[in-house]
């Protein structure tokens, strides 16, 4: 009876019988669970983010093109802990400008520059140091949003990587930065719907999806917009000014039925009277996402 209960019991967590004699098959572990880069598998509400934005040794893109990635993301820490008394845990990220919209054709006939996976790879390492997100940002000039954000696809599937949308630099028909650009509720849909897929597909952590507006009708059919399964999508306020200036168009942006999360765009050099931590927090709704440029 011994001997019976015996094999069953190494049949039941994987054994085989071979000739009578009985071969022990390992059962292989599961995968475990990917997280966020500090705990948890949802951004909000866990989470206050806290930005830098930014182009590779393109000062005037942002603060996170000054310096190398790792003595711009010592600053990041720094801006980051000013938010400390938010009630939330705070998770620093990097919005790296993926695709910068470009002022004249490239050789391809584009207006946007691409970086190179070498150059995602090299922030991505140092976002990862920090224990922070790494977002992938697209300006997209006379290019498509979709056909671009499937060009980083390699990077999304990873549980730290996000990505944003900036839609003032979609202008088809002019050049980049001559004309407001746009997009419509049609893409942006589309894009958190591709998002969803590989978070379901590859079981990862809430992906962060950060859609950039000033003028009404940068997204146009907003109303449109869908919730996703697995997609944090925030709705961030931009444009540069002062402080009553930049909390009124903040006022406007936020006052509708919140189906979406709230951030806001500060300027160290455009803004007038730079809004400290605390004035930011002041912000109803409080922002949960908050990039500097």
């Amino acid at each position: 009876m011994a001997g019976c209960a015996l094999t069953a019991g190494v049949l039941a967590s994987g054994g085989t019988r071979s000739g009578g004699a009985i071969r022990a098959v390992a059962t292989p572990h599961p995968k475990p669970r990917l997280e966020l880069p500090r705990g948890g598998r949802t951004l909000f509400p866990r989470y206050r983010v806290v930005a830098y934005y930014g182009a590779p040794g393109d000062t005037d893109l942002g603060a996170l093109g000054i310096g190398t990635p790792a003595q711009a993301g010592k600053r990041l820490v720094a801006q980051t802990r000013g938010y400390r008394r938010g009630g939330r845990r705070l998770l620093p990220a990097m919005e790296l400008i993926a695709v910068v919209a470009a002022g004249s054709a490239q050789n391809d006939g584009s207006y946007t520059r691409v970086h190179t996976g070498d150059t995602v790879r090299q922030y991505l390492a140092a976002a990862r140091r920090l224990r922070a997100l790494l977002i992938l940002d697209i300006q997209p000039g006379h290019g498509d949003f979709v056909e671009l954000a499937h060009r980083f696809g390699r990077f999304l599937r990873e549980p730290d990587v996000g990505l944003a949308l900036d839609p003032e630099w979609h202008t088809p028909g002019a050049v980049p930065g001559t004309v407001i650009g746009s997009t419509d509720a049609r893409t942006v849909n589309r894009i958190s719907a591709y998002l969803a897929r590989i978070v379901a597909r590859y079981r990862l952590p809430q992906k962060l999806l950060v859609v950039h507006e000033f003028t009404e009708s940068m997204i146009s059919g907003k109303p449109q917009l869908r919730r996703r399964a697995g997609v944090a999508m925030v709705l961030n306020v931009d444009g540069f000014g002062d402080p009553p200036n930049k909390i009124a168009k903040y006022r406007e942006f936020t006052h509708e039925e919140r189906r979406f999360h709230d951030g806001i765009k500060l300027f160290y050099k455009e803004d007038t009277d730079l809004m400290p931590p605390a004035r930011v927090l002041h912000l109803r709704p409080r922002p949960e996402f908050v990039v500097y440029e």
